[in-house]
């Protein structure tokens, strides 16, 4: 049995632990910076605590809006957090994402791993996603 793929990206980032974890867990920091592919954040609903839930919506280009939702398994102030990741038109297809912190110099290395995805299809659209969203990420603490 092959193993289900996934995908690692890093990144570093202009900014402290502490701020990182901030623009990842603060709905009104989400809306700032998470806009992969172009699409515009409509709604950020968290609550970065384990067992806690996030809920995503945002509207592509096409106008059409997705949703993405999941419950977050580990949060480590500052350092760590793990969550599943639902897309509400594939509830059957749930993933596993982990962003982890690490101090470096006065900045952050951040990596995003990204896993169980159901197939390289799913993989390489979301690779395209988290590096963009990644990338206003990074503008949003140049």
């Amino acid at each position: 049995m092959s193993a289900k793929p996934s995908l690692t990206l890093q990144r570093r980032l202009n900014a402290s632990p502490a701020k990182v974890f901030r623009a990842w867990t603060e709905p009104a920091q989400i809306l700032k910076w998470m806009h992969p592919s172009g699409t515009e954040m409509l709604h950020a609903e968290v609550e970065p605590r384990v067992e806690g839930r996030f809920q995503l919506v945002m509207r592509g280009a096409d106008g059409a809006e997705h949703a993405v939702s999941g419950r977050y398994l580990e949060v480590i102030p500052d350092a760590k957090l793990v969550f599943t990741w639902t897309w509400r038109s594939a509830p059957e297809r749930e993933s596993l994402v982990t962003v982890a912190l690490r101090p470096d110099g006065d900045g952050t290395l951040l990596t995003l791993t990204h896993e169980q995805f159901a197939d390289e299809d799913a993989r390489d659209k979301h690779a395209s996603g988290w590096t963009s969203g990644l990338d206003g990420l990074e503008r949003y603490f140049a």
